[in-house]
């Protein structure tokens, strides 16, 4: 299921009358957030808040990274509960990442946050770990760890390089980071178009109103699948359609685009959600 995503909603956990409005949304999975979105003060409420019984969605937690004061316990909490996987924030370390995939039993997947220059220098044994089923980017605390602007152009390598962590690794493609505008769709929309022609087939969002144009811009256009229709359809061997040489590596990008249609994307999801 975790491999499937494309619009995972973060919420945070201290807030359990969100839950519910979150799982209402057409977001594909839900990540209860046990670190950034929860001060200090609220850890503890937050950990005892976690839950998957309010809906049938995956229920990701992203818990406190390794090393920090309260993360020994968020593993504690997790271990409990039928969570689809847990998100750890900051990755960097592949034993320490394998000693939490062991401590919990070697029965929850691990989607691997990649956040720091130390975290991409490691993203390929990353990808390779027993129990690493997803990589997601971070992009707006890896900015802040090297001191670079957060812009698609300077961010280009870092994707990049997750997309190829994940192909080597015969892993779902990665997860891009949140666009933090949150009431500029076009920034949203542009951003998510940028993700998805590099390869990466899903995005944070950090409020309901992002969920339709991100899992918009990741379907295909019916131009798309027009041209993977006509592909697909002018039979084996080279040809020509369009003007185009086709073969055998042109048709599996066209079974590829048909592929990602067969999920329907919701058409009817109000932007006006509101968590509060």
């Amino acid at each position: 299921m975790v491999d499937l995503i494309q619009a995972p909603l973060f919420v945070p956990a201290n807030r359990p009358d969100r839950f519910s409005k979150a799982a209402a949304s057409q977001a594909d999975a839900i990540i209860l957030d046990l670190e950034d979105a929860v001060s200090a003060q609220d850890k503890d409420t937050a950990r005892a808040a976690l839950t998957c019984g309010f809906t049938d969605k995956a229920v990701i937690v992203r818990i406190n990274g390794i090393g920090t004061p309260w993360h020994s316990q968020d593993v504690e909490a997790i271990g409990n509960l039928p969570v689809s996987a847990v998100m750890l924030p900051k990755s960097e370390d592949a034993h320490a990442i394998s000693a939490l995939y062991a401590s919990l039993g070697h029965r929850v997947p691990v989607i691997a946050l990649i956040e720091t220059a130390k975290g991409l220098a490691n993203v390929r044994l990353i990808a390779e770990l027993d129990g690493v089923v997803r990589l997601a980017f971070g992009s707006i605390d890896y900015c802040a760890d090297l001191g670079c602007a957060h812009q698609r152009e300077v961010l280009l390598p870092v994707r990049s390089e997750l997309v190829l962590a994940s192909r080597l690794a015969e892993i779902a493609a990665p997860i891009d980071g949140v666009t933090a505008q949150l009431h500029d769709a076009e920034t949203l929309r542009e951003d998510t178009k940028h993700a998805r022609s590099l390869g990466m087939t899903a995005k944070l969002c950090i409020h309901p109103t992002q969920v339709l144009e991100v899992r918009q811009a990741f379907a295909p256009t019916k131009e798309e699948l027009s041209w993977a229709q006509r592909v697909l359809g002018s039979g084996d061997g080279a040809v020509s359609v369009d003007g185009q040489m086709i073969d055998e590596p042109v048709r599996i990008r066209a079974r590829s685009i048909l592929a990602s249609a067969s999920e329907p994307v919701p058409s009817n999801l109000s932007r006006d959600t509101d968590l509060s």
